[in-house]
């Protein structure tokens, strides 16, 4: 993990250097903002992963429902870059797994959760599975 984060040329003050930004989000030397919640994550946190090995942030920032997709990941991606944090296969994964997936369509922020494709279906009946309907027990004669 870097530790240190590159000073922008022209800061006149560096703790406050905006390294990146886009419509939702601040990548500064402190680390990760949403402009319009004040929602930070620090840059000592962003390579932080679960036991098996996604990203936490995708997967933490997909349960906000202010929080697009896109302008997130393209911050976070800058972010990662700025403190030399190399991205690997499992932050994709983390995306898909967070967001879910995109649907063929027009280009906008909608994106399908992956829990909403696949749904859970009751298994198909089948004859040989089917038990055969019992017949009523007769009674047993006593004798007296």
């Amino acid at each position: 993990m870097p530790t240190s984060w590159p000073t922008p040329p022209c800061s006149s003050r560096p703790d406050d250097a905006v390294l990146f930004e886009n419509r939702d989000w601040v990548v500064s030397r402190e680390g990760l903002e949403h402009r319009a919640t004040g929602y930070f994550i620090a840059r000592e946190t962003l390579p932080a992963r679960r036991a098996d090995g996604y990203w936490d942030w995708p997967l933490q920032l997909s349960e906000k429902t202010w929080c697009g997709v896109r302008s997130f990941r393209e911050a976070f991606l800058a972010a990662l870059d700025a403190g030399g944090i190399a991205p690997d296969s499992k932050l994709t994964l983390s995306f898909a797994l967070g967001f879910g997936t995109r649907l063929p369509g027009p280009d906008t922020e909608e994106f399908t959760a992956l829990a909403d494709l696949v749904r859970f279906a009751a298994p198909k009946s089948s004859a040989a599975a089917t038990p055969a309907p019992r017949r009523p027990a007769r009674a047993l004669a006593v004798g007296a």
